[in-house]
C-alpha cells in the first residue's frame, strides 16, 4: 500500500488518493488515503514539501482508522439472514 503514495494525478502532482473517499468520524482521516478534509481540499495549492511531509505521516494515520466495510457485504448479509451473524 505504501507504493500507492507515489501515484501521480493527471496534473502531475503526487497524490495518495486511492478513490476510497470517506472520512473516519473518530479520527478525521480518510479511510483510503489518511488525509484530513482540509488537507484533501488544499492538496493542489500546498507546496511539494508540504505534500511530502503529509505523505510521510499517512501510514501511521491509516493504522489509527477503524477498518469497516462501507456497505454490508453479500457474505455478511447472507449470514445475517441465516441468523448466524
Amino acid at each position: 500500500m505504501i507504493g500507492s503514495y507515489k501515484e501521480k494525478s493527471m496534473t502531475g502532482i503526487e497524490s495518495p488518493c486511492i478513490l476510497v473517499c470517506s472520512i473516519d468520524m473518530k479520527t478525521g482521516y480518510c479511510f483510503g488515503c489518511g488525509r484530513t478534509r482540509d488537507e484533501i481540499g488544499a492538496w493542489l495549492t500546498i507546496t511539494p514539501g508540504e505534500r511530502s511531509a503529509i505523505m510521510a505521516t499517512l501510514p501511521a494515520r491509516l493504522e489509527t482508522v477503524e477498518r469497516k466495510p462501507r456497505r454490508e457485504t453479500r457474505r455478511a448479509r447472507m449470514a445475517r439472514e441465516r441468523g448466524s451473524a
